[in-house]
């Protein structure tokens, strides 16, 4: 094997460079998840090295040495940090001229011959899901030669043809040893997991169609493969025996409650192990499932609501009703299952109206918390596309979809809705749900409950009154 470097570059202080298929920016409260990605690629390449430049708070300084200890050097991008991350590979090849460099993720997907003829220190581009892509690459193989890639040959470009997606999952090694070796826990946290928390996946892929979720449509596809119950449940005991510190696990899987048959026989085992774990879930779970979750150690759900608005969720495609919605939501609350609730403002069909009866329908449901976020319009996306097409894109994406802190920016503008009223939403949106007695008092209990919650809860309402400051003054 090359000796490989495998690298989460850093980029805005605070950023989020783990985030998942819709947001990868800095949060209103400081947030890392695990570079599950780059860890799988690790652990398909013995002796390799992991750094996760945000989360660990590494700076180019301190990365720029390890050019010279390596062959190869795979850099893990996103739309809002590539111009970023190439300078970082271009530090890196100046300190180690002979390094050969990869990028993979979505935005290189999509944008692979913008990014070869954009910058000639990059010498190939990973295609879809790239795991043995990238292991063939560290194993010697001429690029010419592995299935996957686009790379430079003198002046040309070239494909080597698509790979086939991995059907079996249980071919991929665990990520957990990874993570043992190169990470610390304590680094990853947000707003609503018990801190220390660990992220990971049962399986790729996702059923739903919505407009704006990326990894779907670039990288994972539609067709939702996951490894096998035991397998899973195999490493969360590892993890569990080797991370004594975490107190919950998350599965982040787009939509893991889309496979009722696999989640209820993953609870049920994870019920024996005796964790506590989250994940993602579409507002449509049946209540006998959600109490099979619950019995066996479910805390949390974090569920994309988006919008209050049915027509706008008809438009983005999200495959929900808000009668199941509402029912659902209910269903947890009777459960004692907690709901971290996402909502979107400014997609199409949004309006003034839309955006105050999507607040009142936050209000109404009363998740425990909230995150409010602005369209993600990520190119490889039929958002970005439809965007394009009908002119309601008001900057450059690359370079506008977060400001100079990593802050997420507004770039959609409609006829009757400008992109400065959108922007101005996600404070109202926010003032508007946690500003109510009701509210105050139910995260003033919790903080009163646990110590650890209280003084994490400090710091984030800290942070929170600091992002909100920060939007005004952009404003």
């Amino acid at each position: 094997m090359k000796k490989t470097l495998f690298l989460s570059p850093p980029s805005f202080e605070g950023f989020d460079g783990g985030a998942g298929s819709r947001y990868q920016c800095k949060r209103e409260v400081r947030s890392f998840w695990y570079p599950t990605w780059l860890a799988q690629l690790a652990a398909l390449v013995p002796d390799s090295t992991l750094i996760d430049g945000p989360a660990g708070g590494y700076t180019l300084d301190q990365i720029l040495p390890e050019a010279a200890k390596h062959e190869i050097l795979i850099i893990y991008t996103s739309t809002p940090t590539y111009n970023n991350d190439v300078k970082v590979a271009e530090a890196l090849t100046n300190a180690n001229p002979d390094l050969l460099v990869g990028f993979c993720g979505a935005h290189v997907v999509v944008k692979w011959e913008e990014v070869l003829t954009g910058s000639s220190t990059i010498d190939f581009v990973c295609d879809k899901e790239f795991d043995f892509t990238v292991q063939e690459v560290c194993e010697g193989k001429p690029l010419k030669d592995v299935v996957g890639l686009y790379y430079r040959d003198g002046d040309q470009i070239k494909f080597t043809g698509p790979r086939p997606i991995i059907h079996d999952m249980d071919s991929l090694p665990w990520v957990a040893p990874i993570y043992k070796k190169f990470l610390q826990a304590k680094n990853y946290y947000n707003g609503y997991m018990m801190h220390p928390y660990m992220s990971l996946y049962t399986g790729r892929g996702c059923k739903s169609r919505c407009t704006y979720c990326l990894w779907p449509q670039t990288i994972s596809g539609h067709n939702y493969r996951t490894r096998s119950v035991d397998n899973i449940a195999a490493e969360i005991k590892y993890a569990r025996d080797n991370f004594p510190e975490v107190k919950e696990f998350f599965f982040d899987d787009d939509t893991l409650t889309d496979n009722i048959e696999h989640v209820e026989a993953l609870a049920k085992e994870l019920g024996k192990l005796g964790v506590t774990w989250s994940c993602n879930a579409k507002a449509n779970v049946p209540r006998k499932t959600l109490e099979v979750l619950k019995a066996n150690g479910l805390r949390l759900l974090l569920v994309g609501y988006e919008s209050g608005n049915q027509k706008i969720l008809n438009n983005m495609k999200k495959g929900v009703r808000l009668d199941f919605a509402r029912q659902f939501t209910q269903d947890c609350h009777d459960l004692g299952i907690v709901i971290h609730g996402c909502f979107i403002m400014g997609l199409p069909g949004e309006t003034r109206d839309t955006i105050q009866e999507t607040i009142a329908y936050a209000k109404e449901i009363n998740p425990r918390t909230i995150q409010v976020s602005l369209p993600a319009t990520y190119p490889g996306t039929f958002l970005y596309d439809q965007a394009v097409e009908n002119g309601w894109l008001e900057t450059e994406v690359v370079s506008g979809l977060v400001d100079e802190s990593g802050t997420q920016e507004s770039v959609l503008s409609y006829p009757h809705l400008s992109k400065d009223e959108i922007f101005e939403a996600v404070e109202v949106f926010y003032k508007k749900f946690y500003f109510r007695p009701g509210k105050m008092v139910q995260l003033t209990a919790d903080m009163f409950r646990d110590m650890d919650v209280m003084k994490r809860q400090l710091r984030e309402g800290k942070e929170f009154f600091k992002f909100l400051w920060g939007r005004e003054s952009a404003a």
